[in-house]
């Protein structure tokens, strides 16, 4: 059997799900078929989705191709964190510790609580009226 040389991985976080494809090469991250810059325009969540790359200091050496959907963009880039490290577990399982220790490879489970019938959202009540 040949070897493979793609690793898959698959993060979550609130609604959002990113398959996530790590390849031999130069260190380019494309999401959704753009590059990274003009989908993730906040710095902020940049950072975040090379978090998990670069504190492996595997930032250079992995091409990375991303499908996301679902959520809103702060919510993709930490589901596309998860997918990167789920993926890197696969090319090496060594970088389980560091990855471990800064909290990437925890699945973050907090949800939107739904809506009740008779109140206006989740928790908040309609006003109530004594007379």
């Amino acid at each position: 059997m040949a070897q493979t040389t793609e690793f898959l991985g698959t993060g979550r976080r609130k609604t959002a799900v990113a398959r996530v494809r790590l390849a031999p090469g130069s260190g380019k991250i494309v999401i959704n078929g753009r590059a990274m810059e003009t989908y993730f325009v906040v710095d902020s969540q940049r950072i975040v989705v090379q978090q998990a790359l670069s504190s492996t200091e595997n930032a250079t050496k992995f091409d990375v191709s991303v499908n996301v959907s679902g959520g809103g963009l702060s919510g993709q880039a930490t589901a596309v964190r998860h997918g990167i490290s789920r993926a890197l577990l696969k090319v090496d399982i060594n970088l389980r510790p560091v990855l471990k220790s800064q909290g990437f490879l925890t699945r973050d489970p907090r949800m939107r609580e739904r809506k009740k019938y008779g109140q206006p959202g989740a928790r908040k009540r309609f006003q109530f009226s004594k007379r």
